[in-house]
């Protein structure tokens, strides 16, 4: 769950993490006219606290703020194959921002992604997740939104090629990609399975990163958190339905939850955009909100795998030959902190032996890790991460691809062997 994220023209790219239950704050303020207000000078602030929170746990800051830059004052560059959204100025500036907006006008955007004057907004702002956000969360929000310094810059103008610079086009997308409407509890489960359902498929758009999206943009459906390439980014999100990938069927919920909290566990780490995640968003959860986002993970079905991304297949007899040659640069470079065996010393250096994500059919991960390096995120529980020095400097490609085979087939390992080609093609790839 970016993260800086990037995103595609009709689908944001980032993991974020999500919104309180319904039911958390539904008895807290008064209705007027069908808009919330708050009572008193106290409700106000226990709305703008609301707020915050629920702007923290949908990692709103992390799109609408430029590295160094004003908070919520937007233009972050999003890259996408149909050129280059800015993201908007959503302080309570009268003239850029949001500070003519009423919350009914905040409420539509989130609905049903119309911006105040009606126009229809790039799906990059993921209004099919947010529609699922109830109202009484929405106006919190607004409520904090509105509270923040106000910044007087204008909103960068997208630089989007013809003809998707016409927003009238987005009426055909939305046909065929959005179903508007708030989310719907399910009787037959718990409590606390619903308010992790709603945490996940709400303002925490998960799927939007661990689902395909097709050449027009918009989500395959029918392969729901069943994992995918985030576009440009050159990450891959691995599938949430796959014990093969991480699939979390077979993890303890503990473990889940300790990975979403703080990045590390001993099944593993996070890294790249989902690092950003937790760094920015869930590592500020309640506990209670962290444990239902848990809960949920787990039970998520068997659904059909993610179309599988073109892949180059090396020959066995080279296969071989790269395998060979990994075990003495892993020797080198990699047995110190992930021992020998593969087993690590988790949680701060992760095991690579049985894996799930040293051995999906897509080795984008490892191919970078190796690349680049990274670090999980720092967080209140894990303040200083064990990181992972990059190698790109170190190891040629036919190197990088060498080693990576070897982790991917050793030690009951069952990934398939990995082409230079593909590590050229990453060695160039953005790091953000």
């Amino acid at each position: 769950m970016k993260r800086k994220s990037l995103f595609a023209l009709s689908a944001v790219v980032v993991v974020a993490a999500a919104a309180l239950v319904p039911v958390l704050w539904s008895g807290g303020d008064n209705l007027h006219n069908g808009t919330a207000v708050a009572a008193t000078p106290a409700d106000q602030a226990a709305l703008i606290k609301k707020g915050e929170y629920l702007a923290r746990a949908g990692d709103c800051i992390a799109c609408h703020t430029v590295r160094g830059g004003k908070q919520f004052a937007g233009g972050l560059p999003m890259a996408t194959p149909f050129g280059t959204l800015f993201t908007p100025n959503i302080t309570p500036d009268d003239q850029y921002g949001i500070g003519k907006w009423t919350q009914d006008d905040f409420y539509r955007a989130m609905h049903t992604g119309r911006s105040k004057d009606g126009s229809l907004l790039y799906p990059a702002f993921p209004f099919t997740s947010y529609s699922k956000v109830t109202r009484a969360d929405s106006d919190a929000i607004y409520a904090y939104l509105r509270s923040v310094t106000p910044v007087n810059v204008a909103s960068r103008p997208h630089e989007l090629k013809f003809p998707f610079n016409n927003r009238n086009l987005l009426i055909g997308w939305r046909t065929l990609f959005f179903r508007e409407g708030e989310f719907k509890a399910d009787p037959t489960k718990s409590v606390e399975w619903n308010r992790g359902a709603y945490l996940i498929e709400g303002l925490g758009h998960c799927g939007m990163c661990h689902t395909s999206i097709n050449a027009m943009g918009g989500p395959v459906n029918s392969a729901a958190f069943a994992g995918g390439l985030i576009p440009l980014q050159n990450w891959y999100a691995p599938s949430l339905t796959s014990n093969k990938e991480a699939g979390l069927g077979d993890w303890e919920t503990k473990d889940i939850a300790n990975l979403l909290k703080t990045g590390v566990s001993n099944r593993g780490a996070v890294f790249g955009p989902m690092a950003e995640v937790v760094h920015n968003s869930l590592q500020y959860m309640s506990d209670e909100d962290i444990n239902a986002m848990s809960t949920y993970l787990k039970t998520i079905p068997q659904k059909s795998e993610a179309p599988e991304a073109l892949q180059l297949e090396t020959s066995e007899k080279f296969g071989g030959e790269l395998l060979k040659q990994g075990q003495k640069i892993y020797g080198d470079n990699c047995a110190k902190c992930h021992a020998d065996n593969g087993l690590g010393m988790p949680p701060a250096f992760p095991p690579l032996a049985n894996n799930q994500s040293i051995q999906m059919p897509s080795a984008v991960n490892p191919i970078r890790m190796v690349l680049n390096g990274g670090y999980p995120p720092s967080t209140d529980a894990n303040p200083h991460p064990y990181g992972m020095p990059p190698f790109a400097q170190a190891l040629s490609n036919q190197e990088v691809a060498a080693v990576v085979t070897y982790i991917r087939m050793s030690w009951g390992n069952h990934g398939t062997a990995v082409s230079p080609q593909q590590v050229s093609d990453l060695r160039s790839a953005p790091l953000d």
